[in-house]
């Protein structure tokens, strides 16, 4: 068990740009798999459906480092069931990611973007972003933070991993369980590693101008961090 009282940033098998697409792909499916067992989309779906039931017109949302876009589609086929009107761009900076992502038809629109380095396209009510906050060096995380400002209307929803011994336990167990990709099994505990607490997300927010920000724990092993534009 690694020490976890302070964050040790890993580099991630599925940033190398060098990784074979084959891989890459089978890691994005095992990804995928975690984010169903883990309920990623369940974490951010209360904050937009009270949102959306509070705008009573069309929602437009944009999800951030996508993947292969489960989440962004497990939350429009809630929002299809519960009767509410939800608009959806998404994007990662894998050209990979995204064609694995609209391979699927889809009403959601993918493309692909740098959403540390570039500003993000504006309009949107809701951007969100699942997963992605532990990859970055505190000062790219602030940048992506602050993209994610520039873009938002009203929401901000960052659903991340917590760094914990728990969660590292828990995580190193699932990878194994729900993948037999190597890079998911090296990814995953080595995300924890890297992850930030609550309290250390909620300072990058404070850093990024996000004031009144809160953090909650989310089961299992995650925080949702909101922002909501007064």
């Amino acid at each position: 068990m690694p020490n976890l009282r302070t964050r040790e940033r890993i580099p991630e098998l599925m940033d190398d740009p060098g990784l074979d697409p084959a891989e890459h792909r089978r890691a994005l499916e095992g990804l995928a798999r975690l984010n169903r067992f883990s309920g990623s989309a369940g974490a951010l779906w209360p904050s937009v459906r009270k949102f959306a039931s509070e705008l009573k017109r069309p929602v437009r949302l944009l999800d951030i480092a996508t993947g292969s876009g489960d989440v962004p589609r497990a939350l429009l086929a809630r929002a299809t069931r519960a009767k509410i009107a939800l608009e959806i761009e998404a994007c990662d900076i894998s050209a990979t990611a995204v064609e694995e992502a609209a391979r699927e038809p889809s009403a959601i629109r993918f493309f692909a973007h740098d959403a540390v380095r570039n500003p993000l396209p504006s309009g949107f009510d809701i951007v969100t972003c699942s997963l992605f906050l532990h990859h970055l060096s505190e000062d790219e995380a602030v940048a992506l933070l602050t993209n994610m400002e520039g873009a938002a209307r009203h929401l901000i929803l960052v659903n991340d991993l917590a760094r914990s011994r728990f969660n590292y336990a828990a995580v190193w167990v699932a990878c194994r369980v729900l993948s037999r990709s190597p890079v998911v099994r090296f990814d995953g505990p080595a995300s924890v590693r890297s992850a930030f607490t609550p309290a250390e997300a909620l300072q990058l927010a404070e850093r990024a101008g996000l004031h009144g920000a809160t953090a909650r724990a989310r089961f299992p092993c995650r925080f949702l961090m909101s922002w909501e534009r007064r």
